[in-house]
């Protein structure tokens, strides 16, 4: 382009570069190129329109725009495969975002699962207002241009986000929380947006912000951008801001993958509209490309209608989308997309500004949530020409004109001033019209340090942050946050009901009869009293189905529980499903009904590569508690069997076993016989922990619990499992093979010897006393009783020797060695031994006296002198049994009226039945003697 409109502004450019470079060279080329860029946008017969993401210029020139040229296409870069969820942002309060989101992935690696992609939309948007245009307007087509979703993550590899341009936004301060929830709305999902003008070249950045004496680069572009462009015509604008993309543009790495990740969208928009075009067969004059303004200085070969067509689209991966809209909210924005905090809540604000100062009537959805459709007919838009000329040079007059300091505002920056004060006072800060005064004069101050007339709202946050939040913050928020709220920085977009995905409208229809408005973010109560209703029982098996599936905080219990085999009586509820509508919806992606999702989650949970026997015996609990599907906790029954044959390790035994024990007590009172698999898992599993347990009690890697827990599924399920034909000569040599060396463990292995009868009580206890009696083996004592403490879940019999144990370690220990050994036995405890202390509690309650003034005088059970056992001689046969019923005969006379036999007593002093019953039957007083002697 050796010659044409800008050929002025190519010579001044020349002699700029000759005298700031000495001689014209690579500057010269970099400036006289970013002419030859804009030049070429302009000649395009196919008219371009450049914008900023969430630019409030950039909206107001769509608009204008938009009411002059009446397009008959829009061409919109924005993902392709969303344009069918764009007419449902007339069912939405924005900010919302549109969203494409798969959990099932194909062609992509595993770990990226789940996929997601964004694309965020407010009011205050050029798209929005491309959309809102195209969509309420007769005879208009909108046409989505850019890569698919599926091609987003074929050309890009995830990476780290960036960061945010203000490091000191606020993001540790009292408000974190609320400002991370919102800032969460997306999650982790890619941000598609259009006109990312940001230089890629840092060393460019810095040097604009420092000589533009403001922090960030959302200042910069608000300060140096936003208000020069506010008020300029469509030419003016759209030359400005193909300058500001060419340069950006030209001065990136080149080597930078990111380029040609661009170059390829380039290519491929161009390529769409060129299809549609010729498909169609509209004219490219009554087209409008609405596209980023880095895209819009394209230097592809592809670029314009007679473009190239070398570009080949490849095809989308096997994986399976799914659509719809979640909210957003400016704090999400800017956390996608690094912009400075409060940066898109002013950019909110401007927009207004603008629209009250250029009488500009934007376009809105019909029926939008949260806006005020306008109800004034536009007027007709003036006939433009069937080839109009190339507009005029607008950029040298723009770039040679001084910039326009405007006046200061007043009353403005005084009901800022005010409304920030009002907003500290509530949010606990002792704030006072004095503070008014001084945010309002420091404004201006710092205006003037920074070389402009009117203070931005950039400048009212540093002064309201420097002259109210003086030393702490007393509340939740801090005073930047204040700020944010107080320009809109705390509204959060909602997706209506006609805009769910059918899951998240049956859940709402499901939890009707709760009568609570579950669109309202915040936390609302529900209440159940089930028993008088026993229809919300519906509503409870949908709210524990969310709890399960849900994050924490949308449906939280405060009263009430589920077991298996119990039914609910009364039951409260926290919900906030409003607060977390994104992840209600993104349950939609999955399935139709909370019970398929609920049943596809437990099925991928318990057939996952890392799955142990624990986690598909809890899927195996959720199904049969949630949903209550014999069938599906057949078949994750079946499949923990499998399971835990393949399993080499013990980490999962106390889960198995507290899991185990639970389904068994379900089953044996909601079922007349046991499935066939959980009889098969006691089996197996007895014969699958007799095997592993001697080289668990040696592992190093394997915890006492976890020994434990084993033998406690061994002890626990011996009967059963010797029923269904295991043997318990297995188990008795496996603990023949067990030699362990840890104390801990060795006096498990007492234990469950004891248990056996292998060892008898009275070895247990001289054991004992031998370590108590050996000065070298004191220090490890405590050890040894975490070893009894957990062979309390195998042998819970042992409750009382172990109480016994502590005991005489307390009695027989002097001082200097119990005092140090003290602090040692209660941390061992305390880590060890949380779940069964409450039943050495309780038999420490039963053994010791109850009253301070019985302890004197108390006596240990064990230390009570034993009964010997009196042997009735065989000669004494049944003369002493009569001597003994003679003595007693009350006790005869019971026994005779309880076996229906009425007789009497041959001597008179006793009755008479119990004699003659004797003489009857003397070998049953024989042995009721015996009996009675002996015990």
């Amino acid at each position: 382009m050796s010659g044409g409109t800008f050929e002025a502004l190519r010579g001044q450019l020349h002699e700029a570069a000759t005298e700031f470079a000495d001689g014209p060279g690579a500057l010269e080329g970099i400036l006289r190129g970013i002419v030859d860029d804009v030049e070429r946008a302009v000649r395009e017969p196919l008219e371009i329109f450049p914008v900023c993401h969430h630019s409030p210029a950039s909206a107001i020139a769509m608009a204008r725009r938009l009411r002059e040229k009446q397009p008959k296409v829009v061409y919109l870069e924005l993902c392709e495969d969303m344009a069918p969820l764009l007419t449902e942002l007339r069912n939405c309060r924005l900010p919302v975002a549109v969203q494409a989101f798969a959990t099932e992935v194909e062609g992509f690696p595993a770990d990226w699962s789940p996929l997601s992609v964004v694309a965020p939309v407010t009011e205050a948007s050029a798209e929005y207002q491309a959309i809102a245009y195209a969509l309420d307007t007769p005879g208009v087509e909108l046409v989505l241009v850019d890569r698919s979703s599926d091609h987003v993550f074929q050309w890009e590899t995830r990476q780290e986000s960036r960061p945010t341009d203000e490091p000191d936004s606020g993001g540790d301060g009292p408000d974190a929380a609320p400002a991370e929830a919102e800032s969460a709305l997306h999650g982790d999902a890619v941000g598609v947006e259009i006109g990312d003008l940001r230089p890629r070249f840092a060393e460019l950045e810095e040097h604009l912000l420092r000589h533009g004496r403001v922090r960030h680069w959302s200042e910069w572009w608000h300060q140096y951008v936003e208000l020069p462009l506010g008020d300029s015509d469509h030419d003016t604008y759209r030359q400005v801001m193909l300058l500001i993309g060419s340069l950006f543009r030209r001065l990136a790495p080149g080597d930078e993958p990111r380029v040609r990740i661009d170059e390829d969208r380039e290519r491929y928009m161009w390529t769409r509209m060129r299809e549609h075009l010729a498909a169609t067969g509209t004219d490219p004059a009554d087209c409008l490309y609405v596209c980023g303004a880095f895209h819009a200085a394209s230097r592809v070969e592809e670029f314009g209608v007679h473009g190239s067509d070398t570009f080949t689209i490849g095809p989308p991966s096997g994986t399976r989308w799914r659509h719809g809209l979640i909210p957003s909210s400016h704090a999400a924005i800017e956390a996608q997309f690094g912009l400075a905090a409060g940066s898109v809540s002013i950019a909110a604000t401007e927009w207004t500004k603008n629209l009250r100062r250029t009488r500009v009537r934007p376009y809105r959805l019909a029926g939008q949530a949260g806006t005020k459709k306008t109800t004034k007919a536009a007027r007709p838009a003036p006939a433009l020409p069937a080839a109009a000329a190339p507009a005029a040079d607008r950029l040298t007059g723009f770039l040679q004109r001084p910039p326009v300091l405007d006046p200061l505002d007043e009353a403005e920056l005084l009901g800022w001033s005010v409304d920030i004060v009002r907003a500290a006072r509530r949010a606990g800060y002792l704030a006072s019209t004095a503070d008014a005064i001084a945010v309002f004069e420091t404004s201006i101050l710092l205006a003037g340090m920074r070389e402009r007339a009117k203070p931005t709202p950039y400048d009212f946050l540093d002064a309201a942050v420097t002259c109210i939040e003086k030393d702490r913050v007393p509340g939740r928020r801090d005073v930047r946050r204040l700020v944010e709220i107080m320009m809109g920085g705390d509204r959060v977009g909602q997706v209506g009901y006609d805009a769910l995905p059918p899951l998240a409208r049956d859940v709402h229809d499901r939890l009707e009869p709760l009568g609570l408005r579950l669109q309202q973010r915040g936390v609302q109560r529900a209440l159940l009293d089930i028993a008088a209703q026993p229809a919300l029982e519906r509503c409870s098996d949908v709210l524990w189905m969310l709890r399960r599936l849900m994050p924490e905080g949308a449906a939280r219990p405060i009263m009430g529980e589920r077991r298996l085999g119990e039914r609910p009586i009364q039951e409260s509820w926290d919900l906030a499903l409003g607060t977390h509508q994104r992840a209600l919806i993104e349950l939609g992606y999955e399935g139709v009904s909370i019970e398929q999702v609920l049943e596809q989650r437990l099925r991928r949970t318990a057939y996952a590569p890392q799955a142990t026997a624990a986690t598909v015996l809890e899927a195996v609990e959720d199904a049969v508690l949630h949903l209550r599907s014999r069938r599906l906790a057949d078949e994750l029954g079946t499949h923990a069997l499998d399971v835990l044959a393949r399993e080499r390790s013990v980490d999962g035994a106390p889960e198995v076993l507290r899991r185990v024990r639970r389904l068994l007590a379900y089953y044996r009172t909601a079922e007349p016989v046991l499935p066939p698999w959980i009889e098969s898992f006691v089996k197996t599993g007895y014969a699958h922990y007799c095997t592993l347990l001697p080289t668990a009690f040696t592992d190093d890697d394997a915890t006492v619990r976890q020994v434990a827990a084993m033998l406690g599924f061994l002890f626990g399920m011996e009967g059963l499992a010797l029923s269904l034909g295991c043997d318990r000569t297995q188990l008795e040599l496996a603990l023949a093979q067990s030699h362990p060396a840890d104390p801990a463990r060795t006096a498990l292995l007492w234990a469950a010897r004891s248990h056996l009868g292998t060892l008898s009580r009275t070895a247990l206890r001289e054991r004992c006393d031998a370590l108590l009696a050996n000065p070298l083996v004191v220090p490890a004592y405590p050890r040894y009783l975490s070893g009894f403490v957990h062979a309390l879940e195998p042998v819970p019999g042992l409750a009382d020797f172990v109480v016994e144990a502590v005991s005489n370690a307390f009695a027989r220990l002097p001082d200097p060695v119990l005092l140090p050994w003290l602090p040692t036995l209660i941390t061992t405890l305390r880590a060890s031994g949380t779940e069964l202390a409450p039943l050495l509690i309780r038999e420490a309650g039963r053994v010791f006296p109850a009253r301070l003034a019985e302890l004197d005088s108390w006596v240990p059970p064990w230390r009570l002198p034993q009964e010997t056992p009196r042997v009735l001689p065989e000669a004494a046969g049944p003369a002493a049994g009569s001597a003994l019923l003679a003595a007693r005969p009350a006790t005869c006379d019971a026994l005779a009226d309880l076996l229906g036999y009425d007789g009497t007593w041959a001597t008179p002093e006793p009755t008479a039945t119990g004699a003659a019953l004797l003489a009857r039957h003397p070998a049953t007083a024989t042995a009721l003697g015996e009996l009675l002697t002996i015990g």
